[in-house]
């Protein structure tokens, strides 16, 4: 080992940890063994073996706990943990893309906060550290960013709700630390300039204004005539209605919950999202690995005025639209001219309402219904392609973000003398010119080639 490693002792996670593992796992018993279990071995059997379930659990998490550690070294955040298999997980810091505190509602009640990080090519979080408290996450996100190289020019920002110690290097009283940060500990409370904030009372409109709003009577409404025309009043029936009815409501209120109170700041190097209501999360975004940012007006919205806004970051892996995971929420619902202000925030110049060449009228034949919802285009900066007939989409990416460009043909296309352009991002979206002129296609092909060589020359990042 060397000297260095011995400038920093390796930290455990907060004593409190085990309980709060321990208690999203009764959740999950719970889930499991169903109400058809308890309908089987009864009520004192069922919560005797969620009991066993709970204090094996307990106990896991508690050995768990004692096994694991982390410490910085030099520009890598290592990480220790288990028994009999042990085993460290070095996490090169330049490949640090993003840090978030979470906070869950269990950890909000108890003053703690989960640090996730996301890094080049993870397909999920690479290090969770859960839990530490809150000054300590804020700290340590703090440090890490800046041995990433991505730290903001502004003060230290802070997590949602927590005031900082008024003295340098104070963190809470008894309570693990981080060595060596005496002078971060302290910083002002900034949360960077601010951009916007989404009101809440749009966001409960949008998630009224969605299929599955317009569709949830009708599976409240079937629910309960199963429900009555079974005929059956047992605890078990009951529970099992209710357990579906909230399977139906489930969706739109989460997310409700999770955009709640939406905040979008930004400073030099990064922008800063703040969200959520039981489970408040502080994101960092840099946007020096911003890879492209897609604008979408859902049908029922439209009468409204209203979009959303997301953008990909690289390195880490895109998932499902409302995937709770990945920073990558932009707008939750907002104006066109308030997705224009942030768009000019993050590529200066680059314009949501700008003027995109449809297909060829042959194109027809292969989208007779959404031929004149296609449109691709370049500008200065940007390539910018869209598409969607009842949810209209536009995907814009910056020419020093496209890795490969690649011209494609179906069966249908050579016979019509289309084809599709592609330009590829790393790990993000493809934006694609669909049904473009065979000709048209290659000639787009060769300026989105060479304007992307040009970029990068210029923009090595």
């Amino acid at each position: 080992m060397t000297p260095q490693e011995f400038a920093e002792p390796r930290q455990r996670l907060h004593p409190l940890s085990p309980l709060l593992h321990g208690a999203k796992s009764l959740v999950v018993i719970v889930a499991a063994l169903s109400w058809s279990t308890l309908s089987r071995v009864g009520p004192g059997f069922f919560a005797l073996l969620v009991a066993v379930l709970l204090i094996g659990a307990l106990v896991l998490s508690v050995v768990s706990w004692y096994n694991t550690g982390y410490h910085v070294v030099g520009r890598e955040l290592r990480i220790h943990e288990g028994l009999l298999w042990r085993r460290t997980r070095a996490i090169p810091l330049e490949r640090l893309q993003s840090v978030e505190v979470v906070r869950p509602l269990l950890a909000q009640l108890s003053g703690l906060a989960e640090l996730r990080l996301e890094v080049v090519g993870g397909g999920k979080t690479e290090a969770p550290l859960a839990y530490v408290t809150v000054a300590d996450a804020v700290v340590l996100r703090e440090r890490l960013l800046v041995l990433a190289g991505r730290a903001p020019s502004g003060p230290t920002a802070t997590a949602p709700g927590v005031v900082p110690p008024e003295r340098p290097g104070v963190g809470a009283p008894g309570q693990p630390g981080v060595p060596g940060l005496a002078g971060l500990a302290g910083a002002e409370p900034p949360v960077g300039r601010h951009l916007h904030a989404v009101s809440n009372r749009d966001l409960l409109v949008s998630q009224l204004l969605t299929p599955q709003a317009f569709f949830l009577p009708f599976g409240v409404a079937f629910v309960l005539t199963q429900f009555f025309t079974e005929g059956s009043w047992s605890f078990i029936a009951v529970a099992s209605t209710l357990t579906a009815m909230a399977g139906v409501v489930l969706q739109p209120i989460r997310r409700v919950l999770d955009d709640w109170s939406f905040r979008l700041a930004r400073d030099d190097a990064a922008l800063r999202v703040r969200h959520g209501l039981l489970e408040t999360r502080a994101q960092t975004v840099p946007l020096d690995r911003l890879q492209a940012i897609g604008v979408t007006w859902p049908l029922l919205w439209r009468p409204k005025g209203w979009l959303r806004m997301r953008l990909s970051i690289a390195g880490i892996s895109t998932g499902e639209l409302d995937d709770r995971s990945h920073p990558d929420r932009l707008l939750p619902v907002g104006d066109l001219a308030t997705a224009q202000m942030i768009m000019s925030e993050i590529l200066p110049g680059v314009g949501i309402a700008g003027t995109l060449t449809p297909p060829p009228a042959r194109a027809r034949w292969v989208h007779p219904l959404a031929r004149t919802a296609l449109g691709a285009g370049l500008s200065a900066r940007v390539f910018a392609v869209r598409s969607g007939l009842l949810t209209r989409e536009l995907l814009v990416v910056p020419y020093a973000r496209i890795q490969s460009v690649r011209v494609v043909q179906g069966p249908l296309q050579r016979r019509l003398r289309l084809a599709t352009v592609y330009a590829d991002t790393a790990g993000g979206p493809a934006a694609a010119a669909r049904d473009r002129d065979l000709y048209e296609a290659w000639a787009l092909a060769a300026e989105l080639t060479a304007r992307a060589r040009a970029a990068r020359l210029t923009d090595p990042r």
